[in-house]
């Protein structure tokens, strides 16, 4: 009985030892997330919800159908090919009447208007002269007042802008519409279709700056990564220390350098490069300078860390073995850098297409990028809707951007 007993124990044992490994590991897992709640509701509550909400924004449409609830459901079983009958009219007069009591015609007017300009003064002539419910026929009194409402292109218009989501914005911001009339996807008027060009102007500003800043980077990376330890470390205090300044005083700085009596245009005339100052701020000479400036450290430290890890006896034995020095450095060292030069890249493309303050400061009017129309959608026209689209466009294209370096920046990752 007890060599039966001693048998047993030695598997009774091992399971209560594997049951105190599952538990000890459930209190470490435990433990760890509890120490990263902090950072996880900080990152959900200041970066994916608002990027959430702005996302949403981008295709919100609440404006028709919350202030015109009768029409847009009298308007769902419309077959869009003659006009709408009695009692859509009906429908449409009593929600004009709640809308202006409730102080909603503003909002219903300005998203009228962006399907047909001509909307908003339809709908303020509409009100000042509101027939009464009891009137006979409600078609024919809404058509008397403007003959608007006796054209279906209105009524398709109307009906299309009252959907609880719409592509309208997201159109709009690559210059691009759907037509009331038929409802294809078409281009946009000349006179509208700026957003395309915007964007265009964006990336060819990041383009510009990253290609200066690999220019200027490169050499002042290789030779901190070839210079001894102490001397490295002394003058990399000098390439991070604009991350010790504002970013405001830095763009100013650079105002007041770049002015036709700035120090720049005076170092010229003195020199007899120029005979009358150079016009070098608030155009986009001022806007690549100031950026590749700001944007300079984020190229160099990738491009440094890559470097400092090649070992300098590559080139010296592909010299040894008779390369000539600068065939050997292009053909040996260089392409070891290339993960610092992707990398680099991309990080300094990504934050130049972003930038806002640079150019809104130091840039003209035909300068401005992305982030300046969506500043302005958001704070001087408050149109949520358009700033969200080119947000949102803005957004996919720098995680486009940012999905490409991190796999260059973690090769194992892509494995």
């Amino acid at each position: 009985m007890s060599q039966s007993a001693a048998l047993v124990h030695p598997k009774t044992q091992a399971i209560d030892l594997r049951a105190k490994l599952k538990k000890s590991q459930r209190s470490y897992k435990l433990k760890s997330l509890l120490l990263i709640a902090p950072l996880f509701v900080f990152v959900l509550v200041c970066f994916a919800f608002p990027i959430g909400t702005m996302l949403t924004r981008s295709v919100d449409n609440p404006d028709v159908h919350t202030a015109m609830p009768a029409t847009t459901q009298a308007l769902a079983a419309w077959n869009g090919k003659s006009l709408p009958g009695e009692s859509t009219y009906a429908a449409l007069i009593t929600d004009l009447a709640s809308a202006r009591e409730n102080g909603q015609i503003g909002a219903l007017s300005k998203r009228l208007s962006y399907e047909i300009p001509a909307y908003r003064s339809v709908i303020t002539k509409t009100l000042r002269n509101l027939p009464d419910s009891n009137v006979a026929s409600k078609q024919e009194a809404l058509i008397a007042i403007d003959s608007a409402w006796g054209e279906v292109k209105y009524w398709k218009a109307l009906k299309q802008a009252s959907s609880t989501l719409t592509p309208y914005f997201l159109l709009a911001a690559l210059d691009h519409r759907v037509d009331s009339a038929t409802g294809s996807i078409v281009k946009a008027e000349p006179n509208q279709s700026i957003y395309v060009d915007i964007f265009a102007r964006t990336f060819y500003i990041g383009g510009v700056v990253t290609l200066l800043c690999l220019l200027l980077g490169f050499p002042v990376a290789y030779w901190l990564a070839t210079l001894p330890e102490g001397k490295s470390n002394l003058l990399m205090i000098c390439v991070l220390l604009p991350f010790w300044t504002s970013l405001i005083v830095r763009t100013a700085a650079w105002i007041v350098l770049l002015q036709a009596d700035g120090l720049i245009n005076r170092s010229l005339m003195v020199l007899g490069v120029v005979d009358a100052p150079v016009q070098l701020v608030f155009n986009r000479t001022g806007v690549i300078i100031a950026m590749t400036h700001v944007l300079l450290p984020f190229m160099i430290l990738p491009l440094y860390s890559v470097m400092k890890s090649i070992p300098s006896n590559y080139v010296r034995a592909a010299i040894s073995l008779g390369a000539h020095p600068f065939v050997a450095f292009w053909r040996v060292y260089v392409p070891q850098t290339f993960a610092g030069l992707a990398a680099g890249g991309l990080l300094t493309f990504i934050l130049a297409i972003g930038y806002y303050v640079t150019p809104a400061l130091v840039g003209g009017a035909a300068d401005q990028m992305v982030s300046y129309f969506v500043a302005f959608y958001t704070n001087k026209t408050v149109n949520w809707g358009m700033a969200s689209a080119l947000g949102s466009l803005l957004l996919i294209a720098t995680l486009l951007l940012y999905s490409v370096y991190g796999k260059l920046t973690n090769p194992n990752q892509a494995r």
